[in-house]
């Protein structure tokens, strides 16, 4: 038995899971960072405590400030979530060791399923189908060269423990393959902090299905259906469903089951997923057990009417599961989009910087699982995911049209986000029919996401407008209109606003709340009809919408049209050469923390060398040189916190070199 719950994790997981403690009855305990003080969860806790600094090293990863925590405010129970200490051993002894409750299975089933190599072996005693690979003690370079040659290509190489696609590279032949696992042995070190690897044969345009599982203390043992999480990109999970398009009753029971085994074999205690790749003739084969809730959960619960957290609860305090598998319903279609502050025009490159609007959407059949505030920073230092938008539908159809209105409906405004790929993937029609494997984001789906950033020229022509607006007025409608009628007619300005896909002069009159912009070879009419705090009602060429915007300074969010567009206005600003791309001026392409510094002053680089390391969000981003010279100033300092921006290396490029060499002889 206990009676208070110490969440040890962040975001959208604390909360979602703060919500399940309390409605079961417990009092709740939030930990936070130095980064997250007002962050959502640490507001609708009982109680909370600050366990450090912004990075995870420092606070949500250190098991002793988590246990001081829950000695301080008298928490007997402690609910990991997903990632940070989550499939952590060495945390759930320590919670045992503290007499605390450990919300999750035993640490020898977390050791064991942690550890892919493992884990593989005891699936295959088990009886559960495997991929054919080699997953042996001897981990010298020759056995797995050779073991690669037995299993034939394509091939993929794994880390043993981790996952998230660190420590996994593909090999389509033997090319390449010693370097492929000097790599991934590299990767999987620094990440898991072990270089054991495995090898199984690649399934090419295969199914990412998983089981979700549930299993108490008796021993009992059931499979709440499946999802399919196939929409990946880099082995990250975007899009997920349940149940699959792909599986059948006949498949669901037969995969079922065989979870059911794995589940079984490790004597597992908790909810947990036993994932499966499904190839075109329905054949599957064990990937992975994640001992922990997953992301993607609220689809399971909203096919079952089950709260998962509430199940780990009740198991966790020694109850028997609350429904036997004959009782657990599958009721209609649920889909889950992961909303990311990323950049998908832009190699999908994190973002950071401050909130101005958050609107989540509302409706039938929707939930939405978030962390997010008006007001709020996205920080360098945690995962990019802000908030899950999720839909449930009575068929599938019904489900996917209402994820991609919620989709349109949800508005972030102050840092750029991945909604408009979300709603990309949701309107393909390979999507649309079922038919999308793992192979399904290839570089024809990532270059129309690119194409898709240019901005339409309606969406400039308002942006315009709303610029000119906030400039002359402090933003009330009722402002607007007395500033408008006070103004002579036929006023006319001109401004040049850009983006990263444009540079436009546009031409700007206005009579009243009407408006006249012409650029591009074109006029667009605009008229004003409302302003409500973010929101504008316009009417743009002879359709009326409505749309979200903010400003700050010389920039400005606009989400219309099915855009979501951060514009700066340059009018009052020299503009740009177009020799800037390459002058030398190595700048941090993200807000993050240094981890290498390559460039050293006075030494030579060609064009493509690595000068410096940042990471933010969990990668790794590589600064290179832009051209062919030498390194005049390195300002870049490892294990420095630095801004999107700033300056981390210049070099004196050839090019100039020459030109000044010029100069001085004429």
């Amino acid at each position: 038995m206990f009676n208070k719950v110490l969440i040890a994790n962040r975001g959208e997981i604390a909360v979602r899971i703060i919500n399940s403690v309390k409605d079961a009855g417990y009092l709740s305990v939030a930990v936070f960072s130095e980064a997250d003080r007002e962050a959502i969860h640490v507001q609708i806790a009982d109680e909370s405590v600050c366990i450090g600094p912004a990075q995870v090293n420092q606070s949500y990863l250190v098991i002793e400030n988590i246990l001081a925590a829950a000695r301080k405010t008298g928490a007997d129970a402690i609910h990991p979530g997903y990632g940070f200490l989550s499939e952590n051993a060495d945390f759930a002894r320590a919670c045992k060791a503290e007499g605390i409750v450990f919300i999750g299975p035993s640490p020898e089933a977390i050791d064991l399923m942690g550890n892919k190599r493992v884990a593989k072996t005891r699936m295959i005693d088990a009886g559960v189908p495997c991929i054919p690979g080699y997953q042996g003690e001897d981990q010298s370079d020759a056995v797995l060269l050779e073991k690669a040659k037995e299993i034939g290509y394509p091939l993929m190489v794994k880390a043993a423990a981790g996952g998230g696609g660190r420590g996994m590279r593909f090999q389509m032949s033997e090319d390449g393959l010693e370097e492929a696992i000097r790599s991934a042995r590299s990767e999987a070190l620094n990440a898991f902090g072990s270089d054991e690897l495995i090898l199984e044969r690649a399934v090419i345009s295969g199914r990412h299905i998983e089981i979700q599982v549930a299993a108490d203390a008796s021993g009992q043992v059931v499979y709440l259906h499946e999802r399919d999480c196939s929409i990946q990109r880099r082995h990250q999970k975007v899009i997920e469903e349940a149940p699959s398009p792909f599986v059948d009753e006949k498949l669901r029971h037969l995969m079922g089951q065989a979870a059911v085994n794995a589940t079984a074999a490790c004597h597992y205690q908790g909810v947990g997923t036993v994932e499966f790749l499904v190839d075109k003739d329905q054949s599957f084969y064990f990937l992975e057990m994640n001992t922990r809730l997953q992301v993607e959960h609220p689809v399971t619960e909203l096919i079952t009417g089950v709260d998962l957290v509430d199940w780990q609860l009740q198991i966790a305090s020694g109850d028997p599961l609350p429904l036997s598998q004959d009782e657990i319903p599958l009721e209609g279609h649920a889909m889950e989009a992961r909303l990311y502050a990323e950049d998908p025009a832009h190699g999908f490159m994190p973002q950071t910087g401050k909130i101005h609007v958050w609107k989540e959407s509302e409706g039938e059949g929707l939930r939405n699982d978030h962390c997010v505030q008006s007001g709020g920073e996205v920080s360098p230092y945690y995962d990019p995911m802000l908030a899950k938008i999720i839909s449930w539908g009575p068929t599938r159809e019904a489900a996917r049209r209402r994820l991609q209105r919620s989709l349109n409906e949800t508005h972030l405004l102050g840092v750029t986000t991945n909604k408009a790929f979300l709603n990309q993937i949701l309107a393909d029609e390979r999507f649309i029919s079922g038919a999308a494997t793992t192979a399904f984001i290839d570089d024809e789906t990532l270059e129309k996401a690119s194409h898709a950033a240019k901005p339409n020229d309606s969406n400039l022509a308002l942006a315009s407008v709303l610029f000119l607006i906030d400039q002359a007025t402090d933003g009330s409608f009722e402002d607007v209109v007395g500033w408008s009628w006070s103004n002579a007619s036929g006023m006319e300005v001109r401004q040049r606003l850009t983006t990263e896909e444009s540079d436009d002069l546009i031409g700007l009159s206005f009579n009243g709340l009407d408006f006249t912009a012409s650029f591009n070879d074109a006029v667009h009419e605009i008229t004003i009809h409302g302003i409500i705090d973010s929101e504008v009602t316009v009417t743009i060429d002879g359709i009326r919408r409505r749309a979200q915007y903010a400003v700050d300074n010389n920039t400005l969010w606009l989400d219309a049209s099915g855009q979501t567009l951060e514009i700066v206005n340059r009018t009052y600003q020299p503009a740009m050469s177009s020799d800037e791309a390459g002058n030398g001026r190595i700048v941090a392409n993200t807000e993050g923390l240094v981890i290498a510094v390559a460039a050293e002053k006075g030494a030579r680089v060609a064009k493509g060398d690595l000068l410096v390391v940042i990471e933010a969000m969990k990668m790794e981003h590589r600064l290179v040189a832009d051209g062919d010279g030498v390194v005049r100033e390195v300002s870049a300092q490892a294990n420095t916190q630095v801004k999107k921006g700033q300056v981390m290396v210049e070099l004196t490029l050839d090019d100039n070199v020459n030109e000044n060499e010029s100069e001085e002889q004429s």
